[in-house]
């Protein structure tokens, strides 16, 4: 083995980028900006929106609704999460903490997602686990399978 050849463990242990495999920005596959307006999300950006549309969900739950513990009806603040995001979502493309991190829920298309794929989406997003799991256009499972993407504005 030369010198110049990447070892397995480069491509296994760090990924392609790590063994001088080009993949190119995210978001480039679908024709989008690098930066900017219209560019694909980063994660801070979508963790961000996500703790702080969980935390508005959380309080509403334990101030205004059940003035308890939100242990005490664990489903509670899912409920109001997945109601929040399929109002707000839905009707506008994104949520509270989508606006205040500078990011929307948009379609292939660029524009606002219709319905059903916002429904399918906010299912997904409940379960939690499909977005954990994404490509590399920074898109989870329940991106992919409700045909959305996340950018920036």
């Amino acid at each position: 083995m030369s010198g110049n050849e990447p070892r397995w463990t480069q491509t296994w242990l760090g990924g392609v980028r790590s063994a001088g495999v080009d993949l190119g920005y995210p978001g480039e596959r679908l024709g989008l900006p690098e930066e900017g307006s219209g560019s694909i999300s980063g994660w801070g950006r979508r963790i961000g929106a996500l703790v702080i549309d969980w935390m508005i969900c959380t309080w509403v739950v334990v101030q205004l609704l059940l003035g308890m513990n939100p242990a005490e009806v664990p489903w509670a603040p899912v409920a109001v999460f997945a109601l929040q995001y399929l109002l707000l979502v839905g009707f506008m493309g994104q949520t509270f903490g989508h606006r205040l991190m500078g990011i929307r829920v948009a379609a292939m298309d660029g524009g606002d997602p219709r319905l059903l794929p916002v429904v399918v989406r906010t299912v997904l997003l409940c379960l939690a686990v499909p977005a954990l799991i994404w490509d590399r256009d920074h898109r989870g499972v329940h991106d992919r399978a409700s045909n959305t993407m996340v950018v920036r504005m």
